[in-house]
């Protein structure tokens, strides 16, 4: 299967069973401005677009949310607590973004998906939700193009800051993703 939009994307996610009880899972916190992001999205696409029949293993799931109520860390890691009583044997992470921006030491991020914005790469600033009505959502603040055509490339958010292109250097060596997705291809931000 080639992915080429984002409906393409949706149907991959609605048609795989274990994604869908992941979001389920994480829909049962009712968190504000929920989304589960990052490799649990990334992976998926990759994993497609290489022909893989098994899911490559993912360090974690990360959920994200946005309340600018409760900015404690324990928080966090209660939420991941009663995620992990309910589904366990997956390794959630759970993690407030209108706190995130002082751990990153970035300003305040205004949502979720503004956070996401601000990941290091294009291709995992990618997350999914489910609506109040069970509808699947997905968010791609930087589109789609470079997690589907296997591009590697820094966020925008990064590359218009040198001083963290070394971040995001250190990162795409450390997780030395091509080693896993053979295709993948690094570009400089501005690359077409």
């Amino acid at each position: 299967m080639i992915l080429t939009s984002e409906a393409d994307i949706l149907r991959l996610v609605k048609e795989d069973a274990w994604m869908m009880d992941i979001l389920k899972t994480a829909g049962t916190l009712h968190l504000p401005d929920w989304w589960v992001c990052a490799g649990f999205v990334r992976s998926k696409i990759w994993d497609v677009q290489h022909g893989f029949t098994e899911r490559t293993p993912l360090a974690d799931i990360d959920v994200i949310y946005y309340d600018p109520g409760d900015l404690r860390e324990e928080a966090e890691k209660s939420w991941e607590a009663q995620l992990k009583k309910r589904h366990p044997g997956i390794p959630w992470s759970v993690k407030n973004q209108a706190r995130m921006h002082t751990v990153n030491n970035l300003p305040p991020y205004h949502s979720s998906t503004d956070g996401m914005s601000k990941f290091p790469e294009t291709a995992t600033a990618l997350g999914l939700t489910l609506s109040g009505d069970g509808q699947l959502i997905l968010a791609a603040p930087h589109g789609i193009t470079d997690v589907i055509h296997l591009a590697l490339r820094p966020s925008p958010y990064f590359a218009a800051r040198p001083h963290l292109l070394p971040v995001y250097e250190k990162r795409i060596a450390g997780k030395n993703w091509q080693s896993i997705w053979s295709g993948l291809r690094s570009l400089p931000a501005d690359a077409t």
